[in-house]
């Protein structure tokens, strides 16, 4: 419980960072009857709300609804003369984030949250020093813990650092209403593919270049890849330029390709992100960090040091926002004395909002026979969905990977139509550890799409009943 005689600015847990995972775990610390802060230099929300995950997919769906305009004659809608407004699409989605912030704050205040504004720096295991930005400063204390969450930061390519016009990462991406006719972009893990899918509903000539989502299994990369040729989209993939093959000007950006050289406008560099751990403190109050530089943590999200836990990407577990508040539930429910169910970080879903889209959850066919099992699997085509054909969208397919020897289900992969959604219920079988035949018995509503994993499920056995 709350500690009543507690001074002004001493709580049970202090957040350094108030991210996806900080604000989460801070309105489940309220919840448990703990007395919560957050110190953040910027916005509660963090990257996330702020220029990552809710901003671009505000983005991907004005690239949607561009890309349904151009077929509604297929559906006997004619529309009237079509242009497109990228800085409308853009203002829309600032209005978006504009109202999660809103519902955030709502939260911060009917949870009894305060907000510490300013740069947070750890003087010891249980107090945070906050210094605003017109150079008054504060001590923030916890009497029972200190959860870091300080987030992580786009990577550059050396030498070619961001500037906001010719080179541009995500934050930039986010924010910028100038669409570039013709765009590069390096990277093409979700970010990248994200951006990729953008640029191209609304007319920019893109080319990206790296493995097209390298971490997926190797037929929803390669039938990725596919869909995006046909697109118009110039992939070049397996390809890892050096900075030297770059050449910036005030008009834009050239690369060298083989004995060809593609010009653009921009250069999106979408090459991964890497963990916040500098001017914080860490090493003064001793926390322990990785060779690949994010803070080691165990199951509990505990550091090496009493009472300090950390969260989120800084942890380098996984960057995606649904992993870091679950990560901060976990930690701030050890705090409280509770048993808290740990992660399996092989069961949480990967999400990427491309057209086509990817959902995914497990291993990988490759991972699943690298790991030893005898494995099966079975695979269904989106053709042969009739929801699917309903709604006009049938590339891609449902795919799931089996243990042969037991029948449970080691991994879902999902290329298409609403694969971020389907997602899920794959989750829930893995977190239960469901078998093919459990999958493949579960009554799934006729029409929809999620029908293609009952059918790739029934494909591991006698094979699958409508192809």
């Amino acid at each position: 419980m709350t500690n009543t005689n507690m001074s002004a600015n001493e709580y049970d847990i202090v957040f350094l960072g108030g991210g996806t995972g900080g604000y989460v775990a801070a309105i489940r610390a309220s919840q448990l009857g703990l007395k919560a802060a957050v110190v953040e230099k910027d916005l509660v929300g963090g990257t996330c709300v702020h220029r990552g995950c809710i901003p671009a997919k505000s983005l991907l769906k004005a690239a949607e609804v561009a890309s349904t305009v151009r077929k509604a004659a297929e559906f006997g809608v004619t529309p009237g003369e079509i242009s497109l407004d990228y800085n409308q699409a853009m203002r829309r989605s600032r209005d978006v984030v504009d109202q999660n912030y809103n519902g955030i704050q709502y939260l911060f205040r009917k949870h009894k949250i305060d907000t510490f504004t300013g740069w947070g720096t750890l003087v010891s295991p249980r107090e945070i020093r906050v210094e605003s930005e017109d150079g008054e400063a504060q001590t923030v204390k916890a009497s029972k813990a200190l959860i870091i969450d300080t987030g992580s930061t786009p990577r550059e390519i050396e030498g070619l650092e961001a500037n906001g016009t010719t080179i541009i990462n995500s934050d930039h991406a986010t924010y910028s209403g100038d669409l570039p006719k013709r765009v590069i972009v390096r990277g093409a893990g979700a970010t990248g593919l994200e951006f990729a899918s953008v640029y191209h509903e609304f007319e920019s000539e893109v080319t990206i270049v790296g493995n097209i989502a390298p971490n997926e299994d190797a037929e929803v990369s390669r039938d990725l890849e596919r869909a995006f040729k046909r697109q118009g989209i110039n992939v070049i993939s397996g390809h890892r330029p050096s900075p030297d093959d770059f050449e910036v000007s005030d008009d834009g950006v050239t690369m060298k390709y083989n004995d060809d050289v593609i010009e653009a406008d921009a250069l999106l560099v979408a090459i991964g992100r890497y963990g916040n751990i500098e001017g914080f403190g860490l090493s003064d109050i001793g926390v322990e960090t990785t060779e690949r530089g994010y803070i080691k943590v165990n199951d509990y999200m505990q550091t090496n040091v009493d009472g300090v836990y950390a969260i989120g990407d800084v942890t380098g577990l996984q960057q995606l926002a649904h992993t870091a508040m679950h990560q901060g539930v976990v930690a701030v429910e050890h705090i409280a004395g509770h048993k808290p169910h740990t992660l399996d970080y092989n069961k949480i879903p990967w999400v990427t909002f491309c057209h086509p889209e990817i959902g995914s959850v497990g291993l990988t066919e490759q991972e699943a026979k690298d790991a030893g099992y005898n494995v099966k699997a079975g695979k269904f085509p989106m053709t042969a969905s009739g929801k699917a054909r309903v709604d006009g969208d049938t590339t891609g397919f449902a795919k799931v990977v089996v243990d042969a020897d037991t029948d449970t289900v080691l991994g879902v992969h999902i290329l298409g139509h609403l694969a971020t959604e389907l997602i899920a219920e794959a989750g829930l079988a893995m977190m239960f550890e469901a078998s093919a035949w459990e999958l493949g018995i579960t009554v799934h509503a006729h029409p929809t799409v999620s029908e293609i994993l009952h059918e790739a499920a029934l494909a591991t056995g006698d094979g699958p009943l409508h192809l």
